[in-house]
């Protein structure tokens, strides 16, 4: 199978709108993480030591979409390059990898999400035992 200049062009979009995503819950992560941070210093209840938790994990996830999302990118643009100076084989490589980080990166984000809800759900049981 043979891809031109365009095949790979077409991921930049995605991933940048991806990245843009990603800096965005990252965003708001921070910011539920700095309001927490006064609500232990507060409480210090456990369901602020398991949000804590929760927010550890969910920062290492963001850490992971947004690594392979560049990475993605990078991989992307290396196969711009080798399709760029006629090496058909090494751009088709690097496409294909970078289709396989972009997977990656969604598959890190989709865990994020879940864990997103699962915080949600912390605090309703802990409304709920009060």
């Amino acid at each position: 199978m043979e891809i031109s200049l365009t095949t790979p062009a077409i991921l930049f979009p995605a991933v940048s709108l991806l990245m843009l995503a990603y800096t965005n819950r990252f965003l708001a992560l921070a910011n539920i993480i700095r309001t927490l941070h006064a609500r232990f210093n507060k409480e210090g209840s456990a369901a602020v030591r398991r949000q804590i938790e929760n927010l550890s994990k969910r920062l290492g996830l963001i850490r992971q979409m947004q690594a392979f999302g560049i990475l993605s990118l990078i991989s992307c643009m290396c196969s711009l390059a080798g399709l760029f100076i006629g090496i058909q084989v090494v751009g088709q490589i690097f496409f294909g990898g970078s289709l396989v980080l972009m997977l990656l990166s969604l598959i890190f984000c989709l865990r994020e999400i879940y864990l997103s809800g699962r915080a949600l759900e912390i605090e309703l049981e802990d409304m709920q035992s009060d």
